[in-house]
């Protein structure tokens, strides 16, 4: 493991290929997350959830950085601890999705969707949270979308990130591989109507950082109390960190 400390994530893609890619699959994406997932994705936000800071009735500001649709925003928005969220994206098509979904939700006094990198989020201080779920291999340097992120925080404030990653079992991580990177773009294909994103996909998970790796790249981007807890035999991992309390 002695590697772990100066492993660095592969080069991501540009801003204007993910806003592209993900512009194209905006109008069937939630429908391709519950099919692909088989519905577990729900119980990965669930498990996101229940790690938020314990904190009184309606008093945590938290941004989800590459928001998409806004499903975690709404989860989020709809817990009792949570005021406020600005959830942060680079697909306008994502947003305009996510904005519908709020405001079918009666969530717009709660919940503002506005377009953004995760690599700069200029003038986002102050959160208690921030959260990105499946978003953080898209992000073109992965250290500095996390610098970013350290500094909406408070001092003190949690990161949570939910990402795929690969299992290691004999059994569920082959089937896991093979099901990732013959079925799931096809099936993606015939469902959001783009075959070539959802190849992206397993390009991404097999190539990222994840485990004692990923919390390397927290650690480097200076977050302290850095853990990890694999979910689905480690198909997935849900990552907890805090900005230091005495940072400037």
């Amino acid at each position: 493991m002695s590697t772990v400390d100066t492993m660095t994530a592969p080069p991501g893609p540009s801003r204007d290929h993910v806003d592209t890619m993900f512009d194209g699959i905006a109008a069937r994406y939630d429908l391709a997350n519950r099919v692909l997932s088989m519905g577990l994705d729900i119980g990965w936000r669930k498990r996101l959830l229940a790690r938020v800071p314990a904190a009184a009735p309606k008093s945590l500001r938290v941004v989800d950085v590459a928001t998409g649709t806004g499903d975690l925003a709404i989860a989020l928005a709809n817990d009792e601890r949570v005021a406020d969220v600005v959830g942060v994206d680079v697909s306008t098509g994502m947003l305009a999705h996510g904005r519908a979904k709020v405001e079918k939700a009666g969530l717009a006094q709660h919940v503002e969707l506005i377009t953004g990198d995760a690599r700069e989020m200029t003038g986002l201080t102050g959160f208690d949270v921030a959260t990105i779920s499946f978003g953080i291999r898209n992000v073109g340097d992965t250290v500095l979308g996390l610098r970013a992120m350290l500094g909406a925080l408070k001092p003190g404030g949690t990161i949570l990130v939910l990402e795929f990653s690969e299992p290691a079992g004999p059994l569920f991580g082959p089937v896991y591989r093979f099901y990732r990177r013959h079925l799931l773009p096809r099936i993606g294909g015939l469902v959001a109507g783009d075959t070539s994103a959802y190849a992206y996909l397993d390009e991404t998970i097999s190539t990222f950082p994840h485990g004692e790796a990923f919390t390397a790249l927290l650690t480097q981007a200076g977050f302290v109390d850095v853990g990890f807890e694999p979910l689905t035999f480690g198909a997935v991992t849900l990552y907890r960190a805090r900005r230091p309390a005495d940072i400037a």
